[in-house]
């Protein structure tokens, strides 16, 4: 592996830490962008740890590149305490960066941030990344495709995601005109650290986004909004407004898909839509089913357009997933959502 980071002091903690551990081998270090571009086109390494802030080139230029010319998985070692380095973070990660961790402070040891980070690189290793050009939030929506036949009309959506999620969500985000009227109900899973300001990074779309906060009444169909659940809490359905929980983790994850999901099913029934995206693990899979099983419209992301197919896999296994979709058609199949009521003209 090659690991990208300018200050020696924390480049030489992470390669102790991961030449620490038989399985890995580090091929490569290199200090500023332009030598990690160099480094990955001569070596080929199968997993990179790259820092955002870089000399001479930036991560997010180097992720651009990489992911167009040598398709590499990329683990964003990252500090998090400046916004404009999270939204850096995140452009990475809409670029094809598959996850990001806090960088340890002043390469101080750390045990249990070591495991995480050797455990994560190993799971980085095993995705086979595809080539892309960076998906942008800021291109303006297609026009809306035609609208569903009479009696299919849904009136809420309920989304989740996880390795490989801001990047599916870029693209299907610029696939929805402003006026989309099922209110979005969002989980994605991110490292509270980074979680803070993603909301305020889809915020970049047509569609208006925010956190969604606790007691909040549930937005009525018409209204064009995506609300995100906070780091580190689930958030549910109930009685016609929101609520965010600290109950444990479900499939390791708070916030939880399966958890959102299953209380949409509870909630709306047949009102509801489900789309579960790329993403490592089963999170979501079984709250898929339920979606399903309550009348509601159920999508799931298709393998070949899936950065990591764990979680679609699980749900298109267990027949959770009613249409499996290629990326590119995820959008317009949700806008045909919105079609009109039954009784309702075209």
């Amino acid at each position: 592996m090659l690991v990208v980071e300018d200050s020696l002091t924390v480049r030489k903690y992470l390669v102790a830490c991961l030449r620490a551990d038989p399985g890995i081998e580090v091929v490569g270090e290199a200090a500023d962008g332009r030598e990690a571009i160099e480094l990955c086109d001569q070596l080929r390494p199968d997993v990179i740890t790259l820092d955002m802030m870089l000399p001479v080139m930036t991560g997010l230029t180097v992720t651009e590149y990489v992911m167009a010319y040598c398709p590499t998985p990329i683990l964003i070692v990252s500090a998090s305490t400046n916004r404009g380095e999270l939204f850096r973070t995140y452009d990475a990660l809409a670029a094809g960066a598959l996850d990001v961790i806090e960088k340890p402070l002043d390469g101080a040891g750390d045990p249990a941030w070591e495991r995480h980070l050797l455990a994560t690189v190993k799971l980085l290793a095993r995705v086979k990344v595809i080539t892309h050009v960076r998906a942008r939030l800021a291109r303006p929506a297609r026009p809306a495709g035609p609208p569903a036949p009479a009696g299919l009309q849904r009136q809420y959506l309920a989304v989740g995601a996880s390795t490989g999620g801001p990047q599916a969500l870029a693209a299907i985000l610029r696939g929805l005109p402003a006026t989309y009227p099922l209110p979005i109900l969002l989980v994605v899973h991110i490292s509270p650290a980074f979680g803070q300001a993603f909301a305020d990074w889809l915020d970049q779309t047509a569609i208006p986004v925010a956190t969604a906060a606790h007691d909040q009444p549930l937005p009525p169909f018409g209204s064009p909004r995506i609300l995100l659940a906070p780091p580190d809490q689930h958030l549910v359905v109930r009685n016609r407004r929101l609520a965010l929980t600290r109950d444990p983790e479900v499939h390791s994850c708070r916030p939880s898909v399966d958890v959102l999901f299953r209380s949409v099913a509870d909630e709306l029934g047949p009102r509801a839509a489900g789309l579960l995206l790329t993403g490592m693990g089963r999170d979501g899979a079984r709250g898929l089913l339920a979606v399903r099983a309550a009348g509601g419209a159920t999508l799931a992301q298709d393998e070949a357009t899936s950065v990591v197919f764990g979680m679609p896999r699980e749900a298109i296994a267990l027949g959770a997933a009613e249409r499996v979709l290629p990326l590119d058609e995820v959008a317009p199949a949700l806008v045909a959502l919105a079609g009109p009521a039954p009784g309702r003209k075209p």
